[in-house]
């Protein structure tokens, strides 16, 4: 049985500890509501992109359109973007990222193909470790965390867009967590290179062909794809930060009531070894009386 001083310093060692995860969970709270407002602002922005890229592919040439729109017919490489958090104690955030990168590598190599990964965020990197070690074509951290800004996309579309084109890799897709709620977040793979296009957004600008661009379809697509891209990293980028800081809040505050119940079990342990104690001094009092 533990001995008093050792039990009142494991109380007072877990008290410390609910009190650092309870501030975590308040900070990553109050920080949530502008992450969520900013990643549901983004969306609308993305969605409409995506279906005006779907429109112009709809009337685009197959044979001269950009590779950008349709990718290059023989895929030897594929590039994985892989969006993790640069912190910790947020739940499974950062591990259901690796675990559908590690499956997607796992899929992409049993076709044959090779693979790299352009990490954003220190703990996929973490979490993934010597299996990207020679697979690894950038790495970035210290994107998310605080305020999301766009030219950090641009910056990482160019890079992935200048890779492309001098023929690194031949397809580009993007692993990150979707927020969904404040304990709900959905891992979400989607393409890059070839662009995304649903069968959704094809059916919601069906009247798009009625309309005549100026200039040509091709001329535009050419311009817009690059900047479709750093709007799907961006908005990748936005619901990631949003969906972080949901996990963090939501893991914090069971590391807070899990803290609570331990604290309890211990001071009900301690009571008891106390109250044992002071009953084995009482009666060794008393039989030591009697034996005079």
């Amino acid at each position: 049985m533990p001995n008093l001083k050792d039990l009142k310093t494991r109380i007072n060692s877990v008290s410390s500890t609910q009190k650092i995860t309870s501030a975590m969970k308040m900070v990553a709270a109050a920080k949530l509501r502008r992450a969520q407002e900013a990643a549901e602002s983004g969306r609308p922005y993305a969605a409409r992109m995506r279906s005006v890229i779907a429109s112009l592919a709809a009337k685009a040439d197959k044979a001269s359109a950009s590779p950008l729109l349709v990718g290059r017919e023989d895929v030897k490489t594929h590039l994985l973007v892989i969006i993790s958090a640069d912190k910790g104690l947020c739940g499974g955030f950062n591990g259901s990222v690796a675990r559908l990168a590690r499956q997607q590598m796992t899929r992409l190599q049993g076709e044959g193909k090779k693979v790299q990964v352009y990490v954003v965020g220190r703990k996929a990197a973490d979490n993934l470790g010597s299996e990207i070690a020679d697979k690894t074509f950038a790495r970035i951290e210290g994107v998310q965390g605080g305020v999301i800004q766009y030219a950090s996309a641009a910056d990482i579309s160019a890079k992935i867009i200048a890779g492309f084109e001098e023929g690194s890799f031949d397809s580009v897709s993007m692993i990150y967590n979707q927020f969904v709620n404040a304990i709900t977040q959905k891992v979400t793979h989607s393409s890059l290179i070839p662009a995304e296009v649903d069968a959704s957004d094809d059916a919601s600008d069906a009247q798009a062909s009625f309309y005549d661009y100026e200039p040509e379809e091709a001329e535009i697509l050419g311009a817009l794809l690059p900047q479709n891209l750093s709007t799907q990293i961006f908005s990748a980028l936005l619901e990631s930060s949003a969906a972080e800081l949901a996990a963090r809040m939501t893991a914090m505050d069971n590391a807070t009531r899990n803290a609570g119940d331990m604290i309890d079990r211990l001071t009900l342990v301690y009571n008891r070894t106390r109250q044992a104690n002071i009953t084995k001094e009482l009666i060794e009092i008393i039989s030591g009386a009697e034996a005079l």
